[in-house]
This record gives structure tokens, C-alpha cells and sequence, in this order.
């Protein structure tokens, strides 16, 4: 009776030291993902700040930009006005507006264009933090799922 008593002490201290080891792997490994976990937090959220500081930047470069345009779309037409008050004749005066109206139009569609593609080059740089992010995600994802 005494050697089954023995036996069972033995095998409950043995279930307890494995159940102990078992328990600070677990914890150790918990406490792991929780730091890698609160790293990937924090470079997701400089990320995004990232992302701000471009658009704000961007913002900044856009207001100047039709602050420009303004002031000299308002320097051409006080130039038109007065190129159009100096006309001697009807004819002399539509063909002159019409010269200024294709300059001008064609002048719009550059700068529209050229506008377009800073804008959508803007898009593409705030947007790019947050894609490398994204990126590492999908690789984090990638290798816990395969291993």
C-alpha cells in the first residue's frame, strides 16, 4: 500500500511540474505576442501619422499652388481687359478674344492636367505608410499560418 502511495504521489508531482512547465511556456509565449503585439500597434500608428504629416505637407503645397494660379490667372485678365480696350475695330476685337479664349482654354486643360497627376502622385504618397503596414500584416499572417 505504501509502494501505491508512492506511485501516486510520485505521478501527481510529476503531473504538477509538468503542468507547471507547460503553464510558464504558455505565459512566456503569451507575454511574447503581447509585446510583439503592442509593437505592431505602434508602428501602424506612426503609419498613420505618417500618412497626416504627407497630407498635411500635400495640403500646404496644394494651397500655394492655387494661391499661384489665382494671382496669375488674375494678372492675365487684367492684362486681357486691357488688350481688349485697346482694340480699334469689331473684328480686330473677336479675333483677339477669340486668340485669348483658345490660350486660355488650352493654358486650363495644362494646368488641370498637371494638377491631376500631382494630386493622384499626393494620394499615392499618403497612402503609401499605411500600405507598408498592410504589407507586413499580410506577411506576419502568411508566416503564422504556415507554421
Amino acid at each position: 500500500m505504501n509502494e501505491t502511495f508512492t506511485n501516486i504521489q510520485d505521478k501527481a508531482t510529476n503531473f504538477t511540474a509538468d503542468a507547471t512547465t507547460r503553464v510558464k511556456s504558455a505565459m512566456e509565449k503569451g507575454s511574447k505576442g503581447l509585446e510583439e503585439f503592442v509593437a505592431f500597434s505602434k508602428d501602424n500608428i506612426e503609419a498613420v501619422v505618417a500618412s497626416g504629416r504627407v497630407a498635411a505637407k500635400g495640403t500646404e503645397e496644394i494651397v500655394k499652388y492655387a494661391t499661384d494660379y489665382g494671382r496669375t490667372s488674375m494678372e492675365k485678365a487684367n492684362a486681357t481687359a486691357k488688350q481688349l480696350a485697346a482694340v480699334k475695330s469689331p473684328t480686330e476685337f473677336f479675333q483677339l478674344q477669340s486668340e485669348l479664349a483658345k490660350s486660355s482654354l488650352e493654358a486650363f486643360v495644362g494646368e488641370a492636367q498637371k494638377f491631376g497627376e500631382n494630386y493622384m502622385k499626393l494620394l499615392g504618397e499618403i497612402a503609401q505608410p499605411v500600405q507598408n503596414r498592410y504589407a507586413v500584416a499580410v506577411e506576419k499572417v502568411k508566416t503564422a499560418t504556415s507554421a
